[in-house]
Order: structure tokens, then sequence, then C-alpha cells
């Protein structure tokens, strides 16, 4: 019996300064990072980034002590519309090949209610970098039955302004609205 406990006080130390596997990364196939504008003030434009990187690291279940961070290419915009996407590819917005990437690194994750919270960060657009506030949904995570791989669940929305980032000054409000919805939706594998 003494042996057994010397065991099992052994297990238990030596687990307590085993540092658990927090480092989390999107599953392409299943995360989209996307973005809405308004046009003329009467529809709604959206496109994507199809190129992107997110890491989440955290050492606890419900992710309330989460670092994410993103890098997202500049040039894989897409809204469909081929002659659109390079216009936004050019000087007059990302201006993609002076500022291939995008990102966006967080700073504090603050308990906003059960299994939500305020994503604190810097966002870096058009070599402009301004601090932004998201909404984080935490949805969950499971066993992935094709995997076998535990998978998490985030939500991310929330509202920026192009004119913080220099991103298309020559057209008004009006044309196109000030104000950019983001939504990134994403699962997450160990």
């Amino acid at each position: 019996m003494k042996k057994l406990l010397v065991i099992v006080f052994a297990f238990f130390s030596l687990s307590a300064f085993t540092p658990l596997n927090g480092v989390w990364k999107n599953d392409d196939a299943h995360s989209q990072l996307s973005f809405t504008v308004s046009h003329l003030g009467i529809s709604d434009v959206t496109g994507t980034f199809n190129d992107f990187d997110v890491t989440v690291t955290s050492q606890k279940p419900d992710f309330s002590d989460a670092t994410f961070e993103l890098t997202a290419k500049t040039a894989s915009i897409n809204t469909r519309v081929e002659d659109r996407d390079k216009h936004l590819k050019s000087a007059d917005f990302f201006n993609a090949e002076k500022n291939p990437e995008l990102t966006y690194k967080s700073t504090s994750v603050k308990k906003a209610g059960k299994n939500s919270y305020k994503l604190n960060g810097n966002l870096t657009l058009n070599g402009i970098t301004k601090p932004v506030t998201m909404d984080l949904v935490y949805r969950g995570t499971v066993e992935n039955p094709m995997s076998k791989k535990q998978t998490a669940g985030f939500q991310v929305t929330g509202t920026i302004k192009r004119s913080d980032f220099n991103l298309g000054s020559s057209f008004p409000a009006p044309m196109i609205s000030d104000e950019v919805r983001i939504k990134a939706d994403g699962e997450f594998v160990q």
C-alpha cells in the first residue's frame, strides 16, 4: 500500500510541473474570416480572406486565459468579383504589395457572460496598428469523431472603422460604409 501511495504521489508531483499542451491551431476547412460593408447605403457586400492562420494559446479549459494571434494574407481577399478584388488589393485600399499581411494579437480576454468574452488586442492593417475590442464566444470543445482530436470552436465578431486604417480614404462613407463588420468562425485543434 505504501508503494502505491508513493507512486501516486510521484505521478501527481511530476504532472504538476508538466505544462499542458495549450496551443490550438485553426482547422482551415472549418474556419472562415469574413467582413461586410454597406454599399451606397442600400446593400451589403461581404468578402473573405482565404489565407489566414490563427493560434490560440490557453492553459485553462474555459479559455479564460487565452491569447489569440491571427495573420492573414491581404492578397487572399475574395469578394467573388475579380475586378473588385484587384481594386481592394491596390494602394486605394489594402496595398497588398506593400502590406502583404494583416495581424491581430490579443492583449487580454475579459469574461462578459457564460462562454462570452471581450477580446482586446492590436490590429495591424495597411501598416497602421490600433487597439480593437471584439466579442468572443467560446462554443465548446468536443472530440472530432473523424480525427479523434480535441476540437474547440470560437466565433469572433466586431466592428472597425476603415478610416482608422486609411483604407479607401477617397471613397466616402455614403458610397462604402466606414464601419466594417468582422465575423470569424473557427474550429481549432491541438
